[in-house]
């Protein structure tokens, strides 16, 4: 099991920017399982449930209760965006964040998380097969113990 320090999280919540897939509905109708579901995914940004807590919180079992999401299903035909809202246990400057996201990709997690500083777009990662890129010009801190984290995948690729 991937072993990454999560000691210095306090709680997370995960916000998931989900491109539309074939489960949506491309112009308006019944949905059996909520009235949301049932509208236009071309035209509409939908508020959703998402299982990724519950997956992070399987293969990162330190943050089992520690975090919540949401989603949003987005008009755009592929690559998604994660949005970490974190709280720390332990100060840290946004640089230091950034550096220690870094360390790890070109470490232990080279070839599965990706990092930039470019200005870059959902579509920039369209075929990238990493799980997930950290975009480090996209996050902000709003103090050394509250900070939100941007990472982009393609969901159609990412599956290491």
């Amino acid at each position: 099991m991937l072993e990454v320090n999560t000691a210095f999280v306090a709680c997370v919540l995960i916000c998931c920017y989900f491109c539309n897939s074939a489960t949506q509905k491309t112009v308006d109708g019944p949905s059996a399982k909520d009235w949301r579901g049932g509208k236009a995914a071309s035209f509409n940004i939908i508020p959703s449930s998402t299982r990724a807590a519950k997956a992070v919180g399987k293969v990162l079992p330190s943050l089992n209760g520690k975090l919540t999401g949401m989603s949003f299903r987005v008009p755009t035909v592929d690559v998604s965006v994660v949005d970490l809202t974190v709280r720390l246990e332990k100060e840290a400057t946004y640089y230091e964040i950034k550096a220690a996201i870094k360390e790890e990709y070109e470490g232990k997690l080279k070839g599965i998380l990706g990092y930039t500083e470019d200005d870059v777009v959902s579509t920039d990662f369209v075929g990238d097969n990493r799980s997930s890129i950290f975009d480090a010009k996209a996050g902000i801190a709003l103090s050394k113990n509250f900070v939100k984290l941007v990472s982009w995948y393609d969901n159609e690729m990412g599956y290491k």
